[in-house]
């Protein structure tokens, strides 16, 4: 019945005469990230409000969880701005249990993965998967403009039974009763239900479907006018029931914040400002940019990236059709949504496309050149024709692909293009002193350190990250980050006797293949690691051994409850990095995080002990040269401590006094000196103490055991939440309430405090 219903859908809009030159639309192109230029002032007040709401940090408090994979819209869609995509660090897995080709059950959370947990840190993996595919975070730039389009432009070019032999037999999705638009196989019809489903999924935020009185007054529903988006698919589709739960109920969920976790107002502003985004300006036509539109065209790649669709505003020049299309056996993922089987995605708009790599469904392409590369399917003879292509002709395609809009936006990294350093005094400047070349190579390591790795360069098969960036940009680069970028430890916990298994205790989340990457068999203990700042790092490689060592008292001979423990390797050196003190120096931390994080080799060099020198990846070892290592290792060298954050002079110094009441400053030893003797206010003292509850496990690693953990430093502390080495502290106060072991009588003592006491400490810490 449904192939039928929808020839019939088809038959009323195919051969509806010649299309007429479009109208050209006015007010719909910006830089990306931009609002529309046609929004009003009305508008453009609900943008901001909206931005605020994409941008917003969840927390356990605010509904965050029970599981979760993100805590913000901004972390999956902030490349190369807020409203883009993002790289390998923010994929995801879909997953199900495939019963028949093209009939599953979604595994896991409505059919995606999730990675952590509140409670157990890590969320197991579903037993009854058996076919999983890797998500690359989609743009949103336009998206509004996609939400007026009417069905009826959609489904007149879908061709399903291919009648005119051209080999190109695109589908329409449905959502419902309505025709899918967003989403990589167009699974979704409406932004609502595409924000509505992540906020869900990935974050366990819970939410209402707006009320009509708010879905009325979306810039989509205004400016759709009397266009239909329903009336010509009545009776088609199916709703399945994930759908019918953001269709047409309340998500809801177990935790301790109140249903819905996200207001109707914020949700009415979070879909405005997607809505609101601008298209991609297109850049100024040239003669290359002609030619290559014209090999474009000739090759048969407009066969699906139809130059324009016709919306309410004009013609739109999306270079898309919005179908699904079968795209080989080599990209199939085997995840049917909907219409879409596993061979079959939506055609993915041009627009702005050369800013938002990597490519193709799961980011498997790094450049357009590899993504037309692995086209198949009904495409393969459009890619064909282009690997037959002259050199020069194909630049004129590559150059017409970029032409698109958001070149002079595209970035390696986080940073844009010409982005200046931070002045002195700002968070993520060099420290003070240094000569023009020291300078030179501070910048350079910057921007390696910021800069995205690709597969084809080396990242994985097993990977967390896929740069430095990817876990150090909190409240700048080379700083924190939060709760959704996490690595995590396991191991074989018995009571409180902690094993390692034999590969180690790192448990990487992501992995090239689109599968996740499994614990050893025998792990039973998974521990959440929340990323530490970097800001600072070099002063602290320089305070010497001895100093430290000077305050170490294993065997508490002082009877003062605090027996710090010197933190030495295997191989003597002092472990100084880490929250379990287990990386001796700036380099090896380094070298070890190119190699367990991103997965990437590094070369063998004398005195190293740290990084893999080989892997399996296809890629040849090492990945990283020696130069790049060294100017990674400068720009941390070099990096200055956060800047102090005084706001309430009094205050905070009345909560200095408190907090050496208290003795804090056991632990937290304020002042430390480097060799040259240099005053680091880092409140730290690198040893490790046991500060966990009774009865707590724990992993062991370097030369930590499985309760203690390195004195972290305090500097910085306002931009790093949240707190502990799992992140189980979302505020500072309660970071405070889950000290215990020799801990425990400086936790008293602050407890004792009254309220004012107690908010002149905070005001102190947030100060340093």
């Amino acid at each position: 019945m449904r192939v039928v219903l929808l020839a019939l859908v088809i038959a009323a809009f195919v051969g509806c005469g010649d299309e007429t030159s479009p109208a050209q639309p006015q007010g719909i192109f910006g830089p990306l990230g931009a609002p529309l230029p046609s929004a009003t002032p009305e508008e453009l007040s609900i943008f901001e409000r909206g931005r605020a709401v994409a941008l917003r940090r969840f927390g356990p408090a605010d509904g965050l969880g029970p599981e979760f994979n993100v805590t913000s819209c901004a972390g999956c869609h902030e490349k190369p701005v807020l409203g883009g995509s993002a790289s390998h660090y923010r994929d995801f897995l879909l997953i199900g249990d495939l019963l028949l080709p093209d009939t599953m059950v979604p595994r896991g959370k409505n059919g995606i993965q999730l990675q952590f947990s509140l409670e157990t840190d890590r969320v197991p993996s579903d037993p009854l998967t058996n076919v999983s595919a890797t998500r690359n975070p989609v743009p949103f730039f336009g998206a509004g403009l996609i939400a007026e389009l009417p069905d009826e432009e959609i489904l007149r070019r879908a061709d399903p039974d291919d009648r005119d032999q051209d080999g190109v037999s695109g589908r329409a999705n449905f959502d419902g009763f309505e025709v899918g638009r967003f989403g990589r196989k167009a699974q979704t019809s409406r932004i609502e239900i595409f924000i509505r489903g992540p906020l869900f999924n990935h974050m366990g935020v819970t939410s209402e479907p707006l009320p009509e009185s708010l879905r009325a007054q979306l810039p989509s529903a205004r400016h759709r006018g009397s266009a239909s988006r329903s009336s010509a698919v009545t009776g088609v589709g199916t709703v399945t029931a994930a759908q019918a739960i953001l269709l047409d109920e309340p998500t809801v969920d177990f935790d301790e914040a109140p249903d819905p976790e996200i207001s109707a107002i914020e949700l009415f502003e979070l879909v405005a400002f997607s809505e609101l985004l601008a298209a991609p300006q297109p850049e100024e036509r040239t003669v290359a940019s002609d030619r290559g539109a014209q090999v474009f065209a000739e090759i048969g790649c407009a066969n699906c990236h139809t130059p324009s669709l016709q919306g309410p505003r004009g013609s739109l020049p999306l270079y898309s059709d919005l179908l699904v299309h079968d795209m080989g056996e080599a990209l199939a993922d085997g995840i049917p949504m909907g219409e879409a089987t596993g061979r079959e995605f939506r055609t993915q708009p041009l627009w702005g496309i050369t800013a938002t790599a990597p490519y193709l469904h799961d980011g498997r392409a790094g450049t357009l050149d590899e993504a037309i590369r692995w086209h198949g399917g009904e495409a393969a003879p459009a890619k064909d024709a282009y690997v037959d292509l002259r050199g020069a002709t194909r630049a004129d395609l590559l150059e017409f692909l970029e032409s698109l809009g958001g070149r002079a936006q595209r970035t390696e990294g986080s940073l844009q293009a010409g982005a200046e350093r931070p002045r002195p005094g700002e968070a993520g400047a060099p420290l003070p002193g240094l000569d023009p070349e020291a300078l030179l190579e501070f910048d350079r390591g910057r921007l390696l350190f910021d800069r995205d790795f690709s597969f084809s360069e080396g990242v994985g098969p097993l990977f967390n990250g896929d740069a430095c960036r990817s876990c150090h940009f909190d409240p700048v680069l080379g700083g924190a980050g939060p709760s959704g970028v996490d690595v995590m430890r396991q191991g074989v916990l018995a009571g409180e006797v902690f094993e390692a298994p034999g590969d180690g205790t790192g448990l990487p989340r992501h992995a090239t293949d689109g599968t996740r990457p499994e614990p050893d068999p025998e792990s039973n203990f998974f521990e959440r690691r929340q990323t530490p700042t970097t800001l600072g790092l070099g002063l602290l490689e320089r305070i010497p051994r001895e100093t430290i060592a000077q305050r170490a008292d294993p065997d508490d001979l002082d009877r003062d409850g605090v027996s710090g423990r010197l933190p030495v390797l295997d191989d003597g050196r002092l472990g100084r990095f880490g929250w379990k003190a287990d990386v001796p120096s700036v380099r090896e931390f380094v070298r070890d995080a190119l190699s367990n994080e991103l997965g990437m080799t590094v070369p063998a060099a004398p005195n190293a002990s740290f990084g893999i020198t080989a892997d399996s990846d296809g890629t040849s070892d090492p990945e990283i040269d020696p130069a790049s290592i060294d100017a990674m290792v400068a720009f941390l060298q070099s990096l200055a401590p956060p800047p102090s954050n005084v706001r309430d002079p009094e205050r905070e110094a009345a909560g200095r006094a408190l907090f050496e009441s208290a003795g804090c400053g056991a632990c937290h030893v304020p002042v430390l000196r480097t060799e040259d003797g240099t005053e680091i206010r880092a409140y730290t003292d690198l040893l490790l103490h046991d500060v966990a509850v009774p009865g707590a496990g724990g992993i062991e690693h370097g030369a930590a055991e499985a309760r203690e953990f390195r004195t972290p430093p305090l500097w910085g502390l306002n931009a790093t939440a949240p707190y502990m080495h799992d992140g189980r502290a979302t505020t500072i106060d309660e970071a405070i309430d889950l000290h215990a072991s020799e801990a425990t009588s400086s936790r008293a003592a602050v407890q004792a405090f009254n309220r004012e006491e107690r908010r002149a400490l905070v005001a102190f810490l947030e100060s340093l």
